[in-house]
């Protein structure tokens, strides 16, 4: 049995994001999006879901490359003078990982991030996080603890199959096997953590080394190698470039995502994009 979920990250950073969104939905295979309810445009991305009954919308945590749903003067280890996240995820979790205080902040930014969430009146389909932080154990910890108080969603498993990935993709063989070597072990513990807090995760997942990449090509090759189980499929689409990073090709992603050839190719192999809920409903 193979079932597939497609996702877009990022719903609310920016208004093309939205717009990209949107049509992938409607026009195109997306079933779920993630929304980051400090993004710039999350006004606009609540009023988009809302009329987009089966669109599945999950919270996407972030604490980095973002604003804090916190007036910044309550999370001030998590920001700059500017009042933002860190642009450095790899700085930011280490220091995370060894200080109490900024963990007792981050848990607070996170409850905040959940109860916007709430307030929007929108079912949360499922969580994950920006930059896959939600691998980080203090992540881990919060999610385990605040998520079965709103309906115990299902949560990403970022880790992609090392054999199908390179089967599709055909390139970049150190990354793909070193990427899933690594996310494998940084997730043993969230695995367990998660599944004890009665929570639900996905088996695979397919983006991973092709972020900002997942175009009509690469999805048409992931569909025709995808494993047995719930296989997540997630991209960044856009409608134009907008505060995103230079090696994002969202606009070409948008495009793969509304492919006919997609389409066509997904009814080909009987499967039918489902959200969350829906899968482990099921």
């Amino acid at each position: 049995m193979k079932s597939l979920i497609v996702t877009a990250d990022d719903f609310g950073m920016s208004i093309p994001v939205n717009e990209g969104i949107e049509a992938s939905h409607s026009d195109g295979i997306l079933s779920t999006t993630s929304l980051m309810c400090g993004g710039d445009a999350f006004s606009d991305a609540v009023e988009r879901a809302r009329r987009l009954p089966n669109l599945g919308v999950g919270l996407h945590i972030h604490l980095v490359d973002s604003r804090p749903v916190l007036p910044p003067e309550k999370v001030p280890l998590l920001v700059g003078p500017d009042g933002c996240f860190s642009n450095n995820p790899e700085w930011f979790g280490f220091n995370l990982y060894f200080s109490g205080e900024m963990r007792r902040q981050a848990e607070a930014e996170i409850e905040a991030q959940f109860q916007r969430f709430e307030g929007t009146g929108l079912v949360m389909d499922h969580i994950n996080g920006h930059h896959y932080f939600h691998m980080h154990p203090a992540v881990t910890d919060a999610i385990a603890k605040f998520a079965p108080r709103h309906g115990s969603p299902p949560v990403r498993y970022p880790v992609e199959p090392f054999w199908p990935s390179w089967e599709a993709g055909a390139d970049k063989p150190v990354r793909r096997l070193f990427n899933w070597a690594l996310y494998a072990s940084l997730t043993s513990r969230m695995r367990r953590k998660l599944k004890n807090a009665g929570l639900a995760l996905n088996d695979h997942i397919f983006g991973v080394n092709d972020t900002g990449a997942m175009t009509e090509k690469r999805i048409l090759a992931y569909l025709d190698h995808l494993p047995d189980g719930v296989t997540e499929l997630y991209a960044h689409p856009a409608k134009r470039m907008e505060n995103q990073p230079q090696t994002y090709g969202s606009a070409e992603e948008y495009s793969g995502l509304v492919s006919p050839v997609v389409r066509a190719k997904i009814a080909a192999l009987g499967l039918q994009p489902l959200t969350f809920k829906a899968v482990f409903s099921a």
